[in-house]
């Protein structure tokens, strides 16, 4: 089955406000941009999004983030935008930290059909309040949700027209488990090749997760702070 559609614009079809994304990437690493350049074009409002990080303020989330686009934002890491500090500290954005391992986690169990699991980090904290909580060999546990979206957005770095996926270095991060944990996939890629060019062996998301693929237009592969060394 050909899946490739032909811009952001037309994967982003069916799209409506108020509903759940995933969005793949670690830091601005693998971040798919033009996706979010297209939601951003699109005027949808009222959304979650499930991301390890908000990204920066002029670019990434942080763009949906500058137009109230988001309602509310699951994350791990949001420490370099100053919007999101900003939206959160005056009650604006609704907001639910985990620790990274456990975002991950919830993300992937979504994608295996698990609905929920123990698990030991941020017993003893804010994370832990109003969560069911049990000790298992000797150590205290927190019970986790698993988490799904409407639609899951991943970039890689090469998918063929079936919808395969290879990612590159870092940007394999969320990605790969985000892909499985949509009800539509969107999957951006930086390039589209022939349908059995893949080695089957390098597969990272195999296409029967994607329902959507296409190639992306440009993109600037930011990166969020540089550290010059003297």
């Amino acid at each position: 089955m050909n899946k490739i559609v032909k811009n952001a614009q037309e994967a982003l079809v069916g799209l409506e406000n108020n509903m759940t994304l995933m969005l793949g990437g670690f830091g601005l690493c693998g971040i798919p941009e033009n996706t979010i350049k297209a939601l951003v074009e699109s005027e949808v409002t009222g959304l979650t999004c499930i991301s390890n990080n908000a990204g920066v303020d002029d670019f990434g989330l942080g763009l949906l983030l500058r137009k109230h686009q988001i309602k509310k934002m699951i994350s791990s890491y949001v420490g370099e935008n100053k919007e999101f500090e900003r939206q959160l500290l005056s009650g604006e954005l609704e907001v639910e930290l985990n620790p990274q391992g456990t975002l991950a986690e919830r993300v992937r169990a979504g994608g295996a059909g698990i609905p929920a699991f123990f698990v030991p980090a941020g017993y003893g904290t804010e994370v832990a309040d109003g969560k069911e909580v049990r000790e298992f060999n000797g150590k205290m546990h927190l019970l986790e949700h698993a988490l799904t979206a409407d639609f899951s957005i991943v970039k890689a770095w090469k998918g063929d027209a079936y919808g395969n996926l290879v990612y590159r270095d870092t940007a394999n991060n969320f990605n790969n488990m985000m892909a499985a944990a949509g009800k539509i996939t969107i999957a951006e890629v930086e390039e589209i090749v022939p349908v059995g060019s893949i080695d089957p062996n390098h597969v990272h998301t195999p296409g029967i997760f994607v329902q959507r693929i296409f190639q992306g237009e440009s993109f600037e592969k930011r990166i969020e702070f540089v550290t010059e060394q003297d």
